[in-house]
């Protein structure tokens, strides 16, 4: 019998890459197929495949949005996809995965061929992108929230224990835009990138560039340490200084000349007037940033819509720009919460195991979960999302005009357990029930009725 095995990743490492992990072993089960998954999340790596689980595998299906190392499964048949695929599509992986070639069954990892390079070059930037997000938001979250716990005692004298927090937190903050981009590059370039995407990122913070210079450099450091190691030929006797002296020597010049002299200069210029807006927007425009980023937060819960309106507000957390990550958060929570409540205000419409999932959607939800709206959503999109997005854009709009402001970029309603950690937790609050409330009676408008299925349903 053919074995598989599956690697899920996603940037976050709380959602998505354990419903992939959940979906595949699901269908497997149904298909009598024998699957392994190993799961990268927030974490760390569980269930980790193994050298001889590898050697005997027919073949591998990777649903990642992350960079995942795929040197051991050189010489294997390989599945590239979004991670998720792996939750809409995973019997249709399995098949594909099944019907591949597979290599010696017995033979150990070998340079070979493998399927899926189409996908996995239309879905770079993406992946390359949230590998750079996913490691860079352990600092950001651990920075901001020690940050706002500082503020508990304002300006603190030196020394003090108040002082020491914000001290902390400032150096978790500053090494937000070097992590991003280092791990870009390294997406992009492997280990050679790693010190011209931090040397870039290290730039960019310096000149002002913010993220979005540490994005640009973090791109062109990687693409510029692999086209230095492709191209750079050398007599095998010299071989071994292509990687220790030749392409970090070249590669950190480059990248640091292009930030000083040709990129830092007008993207700081970019970043200050963005800065300068955001801080004195007006209401119209409020209400308009606001809806379209909580619109994006729902539009498809977790994919690219999801994490481009996400990665934008934390990178503005870099320019001390605290309202759109209020909005993001708070439009990110209405659609698992209001899911729940519909199914509270309207059980009839939805079956049992429907009304079960909404419970779980609730804490999902409070937890800032997106994904917990997911199955909900997928299974009527043409419905339920239109419904999702109303509510999500009402509840970012609303954030935006009452001046809330959130400094961690994680946490969900738990966050408000931190001290000045959101700027004006009430009104937050407000705006997050008003999108749940509006949320729900939308879905429940726009369901069908559905006779409710199950053991004990009405």
């Amino acid at each position: 019998m053919k074995k598989l095995l599956a690697v899920t990743a996603c940037p976050t490492g709380i959602a998505h890459t354990y419903m992939a992990a959940e979906s595949l072993q699901k269908a497997a089960g149904e298909m009598n197929v024998p699957i392994k998954v190993e799961t990268r999340g927030a974490i760390g790596i569980e269930n980790e495949l193994s050298a001889a689980e590898i050697a005997e595998a027919h073949a591998i299906i990777i649903a990642a949005d992350t960079d995942v190392d795929e040197a051991r499964f050189a010489g294997k048949p390989i599945v590239r996809v979004p991670v998720a695929q792996g939750i809409k599509i995973p019997g249709k992986l399995i098949d594909q995965a099944l019907a591949l070639q597979a290599s010696t069954a017995s033979a150990a990892p070998q340079a070979g061929s493998s399927v899926g390079s189409s996908e996995r070059s239309e879905n770079s930037f993406y992946k390359n992108l949230m590998n750079g997000v996913s490691h860079m938001l352990p600092l950001v979250v651990a920075g901001g929230l020690l940050i706002a716990l500082s503020f508990f005692k304002l300006n603190p004298e030196e020394g003090t224990f108040f002082a020491n927090l914000l001290q902390i937190g400032g150096a978790a903050m500053g090494l937000m835009v070097p992590i991003l981009a280092a791990f870009i590059a390294f997406s992009i370039g492997g280990k050679p990138a790693l010190a011209p995407g931090l040397v870039g990122g290290m730039l960019s913070k310096d000149l002002g560039a913010g993220f979005l210079g540490g994005i640009l450099a973090g791109f062109l450091a990687g693409y510029i340490a692999r086209y230095l190691i492709k191209y750079i030929k050398l007599p095998k006797s010299m071989e071994g200084l292509k990687p220790l002296l030749i392409v970090p020597l070249l590669s950190v010049f480059i990248i640091g000349m292009l930030m000083i002299y040709v990129i830092g200069t007008p993207i700081k210029d970019l970043m200050d007037a963005l800065t300068i807006w955001l801080q004195n927007i007006g209401s119209g425009n409020k209400i308009l940033l606001g809806a379209i980023l909580g619109g994006m937060m729902a539009i498809d819960m977790g994919g690219p819509f999801n994490k481009t309106a996400y990665t934008f507000a934390v990178g503005l957390l870099a320019s001390g720009v605290y309202g759109p990550m209020a909005a993001v958060m708070a439009a990110g929570m209405t659609p698992p919460l209001g899911i729940w409540l519909a199914t509270v205000l309207a059980p009839k419409k939805f079956t049992l195991e429907e009304r079960e999932a909404g419970k779980a959607a609730s804490i999902l939800g409070l937890s800032f979960i997106t994904e917990g709206a997911i199955p909900f959503g997928a299974a009527d999109p043409l419905r339920i999302i239109p419904a999702f997005m109303i509510g999500s854009g009402l509840t970012g709009a609303l954030s935006m005009v009452f001046d809330a402001t959130l400094r961690a970029p994680h946490g969900g309603i738990f966050v408000l357990a931190v001290p000045n950690a959101i700027g004006q937790p009430m009104m937050y609050l407000l705006a997050i029930v008003v999108g749940t409330v509006v949320t729900a009676l939308l879905v429940n408008l726009f369901k069908r009725n559905k006779p409710a299925i199950g053991v004990g349903s009405k």
